[in-house]
């Protein structure tokens, strides 16, 4: 087992590991920015190195950086967290060429699923379903309006490099095409440094679902279970839950089963989860696989009881898994606490926290890396909390979340809660009829006057 790993991390992500590796006998390390000095994960792990200013690219973004504090501190192994550098494989290829472990899975894994183009075709080869649209990049606007017309429209241009919905463009008519094509490119290639775009049938109303897997360096590959993450705004996830209200059990066996293929099929290592697009006769799409723990890995891990950090840590360190899929017994649901002003299109809203009362109470989970006092910083993602409960029946998890969401007090910013709480009182919501695209209908009224 290790002895010491450098979290190349921040906030609640880096507490997160923190935790887990304390409790496993690991000593840690935290590597901070100068707007993170304050952060709960520097004053919590064992030691803590600044690696540089506010910016990403100078700071968590910095492959040499976070080298230099592995060498300084004799880290034996780097957990990346989510975002940043999780899912890079040159960061993989140089923590081997060091001797230093990376808590993931292998660079060529990384590869194979980090490219969309690449990683559809493995799929297709593993016999994963996929979405029709073009075998590969679009070479130009002529190529993609003949596919577009094959698969009948509406289509959808995706970013071959992409991720938090960056370089996607839907498309309802031809006249429409070329337009959206160059804005996709466009946007590619600000966001990512690549303007590789795909065409994809684009699949109306679909339920954003995803498997969690496991695999380790023995071959042996399982899922825990289903979460359900189609409450989302411009494609990033706001509410997460599971088991879905959408599933039924040939649905989780299928969707299972073909999570394992896809792992299978790369000989992944490490924690994953296989992302696809269910429609409305619950036929389902491989859309994307995050070789990488999730924001929401949370939620899976109240239905089965099971810490998935201290899981990825032992894949790491050679011992094999179960092998036992999961079902879950229970139910759960997460909000995600972001500083943002949902009366103002989500802006975000950084700032000083005057007065922060996380909820409490049996079921009642939160992970955050604020207190009263601190200073969000503008440089980084907006989520400073997650809100997870947990019961019986998701009657009662949703229950229990408007309890624990009336309990949860952030004065200084505006946050999402006042989001989550109208939500967790719509009736579409409670029926669980809701898609990728419910946000758009809904109606957040006006904001309460202040006192």
């Amino acid at each position: 087992m290790f002895k010491k790993i450098l979290i190349a991390n921040r906030g609640e992500i880096a507490l997160r590991i923190v935790r887990t590796c304390k409790e496993m006998g690991i000593k840690t390390v935290a590597v901070y920015s100068t707007a993170d000095r304050e952060s709960l994960h520097v004053r919590f792990a064992d030691e803590a190195v600044c690696i540089g200013p506010p910016s990403s690219a100078q700071s968590y973004l910095s492959i040499p950086k976070i080298m230099a504090a592995v060498e300084i501190t004799n880290a034996d192994a780097i957990h990346p967290g989510y975002g940043f550098l999780a899912e890079n494989a040159d960061f993989a290829e140089v923590c081997t060429e060091y001797g230093i472990k990376f808590i993931g899975p292998t660079p060529a894994q990384i590869r194979k699923m980090g490219d969309k183009i690449t990683a559809k075709e493995t799929m297709i080869k593993a016999g994963v379903p996929v979405i029709p649209g073009s075998e590969g990049l679009l070479k130009d606007v002529k190529s993609g309006k003949k596919i577009a017309k094959q698969i009948k429209y509406p289509v959808i241009l995706k970013a071959t490099a992409g991720g938090g919905g960056k370089g996607m463009r839907i498309v309802w008519e031809e006249d429409d095409f070329e337009d959206q094509w160059n804005k996709a490119r466009m946007e590619a290639k600000a966001a990512f440094g690549n303007d590789g775009i795909y065409v994809e049938k684009f699949i109306e109303e679909p339920r954003h679902i995803e498997i969690q897997i496991a695999g380790d360096q023995q071959g042996n590959v399982c899922h825990l279970s289903e979460r359900d993450c189609s409450i989302q705004r411009r494609h990033q996830k706001l509410v997460e839950e599971s088991p879905s209200p959408f599933m039924t059990d040939e649905l989780r066996q299928q969707m299972g089963d073909a999570a394992i293929k896809a792992a299978k099929a790369i000989k992944y290592e490490g924690v994953g989860t296989v992302e696809f697009l269910v429609d409305k006769h619950r036929d389902f799409y491989f859309m994307e696989m995050n070789t990488r723990i999730q924001v929401e890995h949370t939620v899976t891990e109240e239905v089965i009881d099971h810490d998935l950090i201290k899981e990825q840590i032992k894949i790491a360190a050679g011992i094999p898994i179960t092998g036992d899929n999961y079902i879950p017994t229970m139910h759960a649901i997460e909000c995600r606490i972001n500083a943002e002003d949902v009366f103002n299109d989500f802006r975000p809203n950084p700032g000083k926290i005057n007065s922060f009362h996380s909820s409490k109470g049996h079921g009642v989970r939160v992970d955050t890396h604020v207190y009263a006092g601190y200073t969000v910083p503008p440089h980084y993602d907006s989520m400073i909390a997650k809100l997870i409960c947990r019961a019986q029946t998701r009657e009662e998890a949703i229950t229990k979340m408007e309890r624990a969401l009336d309990e949860f007090i952030i004065e200084g910013i505006n946050t999402t809660i006042p989001f989550h709480k109208k939500l967790m009182k719509d009736q579409r919501f409670r029926d669980g009829d809701f898609h990728t695209g419910f946000l758009n209908e809904f109606d957040m009224g006006e904001p309460p006057e202040k006192e």
